[in-house]
């Protein structure tokens, strides 16, 4: 019996599991002796990982991003239009031109993608940076989808619940990839859409006019004709009357001689038929029918006006800055500091992480050795 407990006690599969409390637990001073005797291994993977961050960081594309704020423009700034819509008025031509309405259009225009090709395609600059894409027009569309996704105009009082600004103001942003051309390229891109939006409020002040013009000429038309069918019964029924008088017997007007009689209510005789063959002289003599008409003789004026009447090119602010295109003091994104940290700590952790699993990897071997030399 003592020989098999000896045997029992020297055998693997015999001797007692550890389910001591103590072998669950970690030893933080044995982790970190192991992490100290690898400390120049270590240091060495996170210097290379800091490396790899610095080069990251050189070759990452800069970002610059040039800011605009703009609100629509004081009453003072449209004062040239303000006169021109004044005089266009004045002659009954509708004008529903204001800063609200300029502001919107601005916007709208601003945030056009085929008004930003067109942009591009006018500013030899910016074909010159766009290296070859002037050749293919399929590269020239996806470059210009590429600076449309850069070039953004948000509205300062979409991202709040409650709106207690005393303005409406939008913020007008390009990212290039240097400071000055991203403030160059904002600048004249907004140059670019305000003289579009003035010339597009000119064009629709003519086409007003215009439309004017042509009604008040097919009413004059009408208003003519008119009169002419006007002077057609009047005559005829001159006549008739003419044919009356000379039956009765009428020749001179009744009144002067002391008499009265009952007029024909369709064909008037009592003028007889000297003062019916004068006035039916009269009537054939007018070849005008508008000589005697002060409605249509002012109309005609009037659309004489609206002939003569011509459109300006005047200049003037569609927007009022708050911000000009500003020239970016700091480039988007993290800088070469901050990747270069992420890097280092990025690196250190790996470097530990392997550390540790080497070790425990050892110590696994170690265990595995030891239990063969006990069998």
């Amino acid at each position: 019996m003592d020989i098999r407990t000896q045997q029992d006690a020297a055998s693997p599969s015999t001797r007692p599991l550890q389910t001591s409390d103590n072998s669950q637990e970690i030893d933080l001073l044995a982790l970190l002796e192991i992490l100290w005797c690898a400390r120049k291994r270590i240091f060495a993977i996170a210097f290379c990982f800091a490396l790899a961050g610095l080069a990251i960081a050189l070759l990452l594309p800069q970002k610059w991003t040039s800011n605009a704020v703009v609100t629509p423009a004081e009453r003072t700034q449209l004062l040239p239009l303000s006169t021109l819509t004044s005089s266009v008025q004045v002659l009954g031509v509708e004008s529903n031109i204001d800063s609200t309405g300029i502001f919107n259009l601005f916007i709208k225009k601003f945030s056009s993608s085929v008004l930003l090709e067109e942009y591009i395609k006018s500013s030899s600059g910016l074909l010159d940076k766009l290296a070859g894409v002037d050749v293919d027009p399929m590269e020239l569309h996806r470059a210009i989808l590429k600076i449309s996704e850069r070039m953004k105009a948000v509205d300062d009082a979409s991202g709040k619940k409650e709106n207690n600004s005393l303005y409406s103001s939008w913020t007008l942003s390009f990212t290039g990839p240097k400071p000055d051309e991203a403030q160059q390229i904002l600048a004249g891109y907004i140059k670019y859409v305000s003289a579009e939006v003035v010339k597009q409020t000119l064009s629709i002040l003519n086409d007003n006019v215009a439309m004017k013009i042509q009604i008040e000429k097919q009413r004059l038309e009408l208003d003519r004709a008119r009169l002419e069918n006007d002077k057609d019964t009047k005559i005829r029924r001159l006549n008739y009357s003419l044919q009356v008088a000379k039956a009765a017997g009428i020749s001179k007007p009744v009144y002067s001689n002391g008499q009265t009689i009952k007029d024909d209510p369709d064909f008037s005789v009592t003028l007889g038929t000297d003062g019916l063959n004068k006035k039916l002289e009269i009537e054939k003599s007018i070849k005008d029918v508008s000589e005697l008409n002060a409605e249509i003789l002012n109309r005609e004026y009037l659309l004489q006006q609206l002939e003569d009447l011509k459109i300006k090119e005047i200049q003037f602010p569609v927007v009022n800055y708050q911000l000009m295109p500003s020239l970016p003091v700091k480039k988007d994104g993290p800088g070469k500091a901050l990747v270069i940290l992420l890097a280092t700590l990025i690196g250190g952790g790996v470097a530990c992480g392997y550390v540790l699993l080497q070790s425990a990897r050892e110590s696994r071997r170690a265990a595995v050795l030891l239990d063969k030399q006990l069998v």
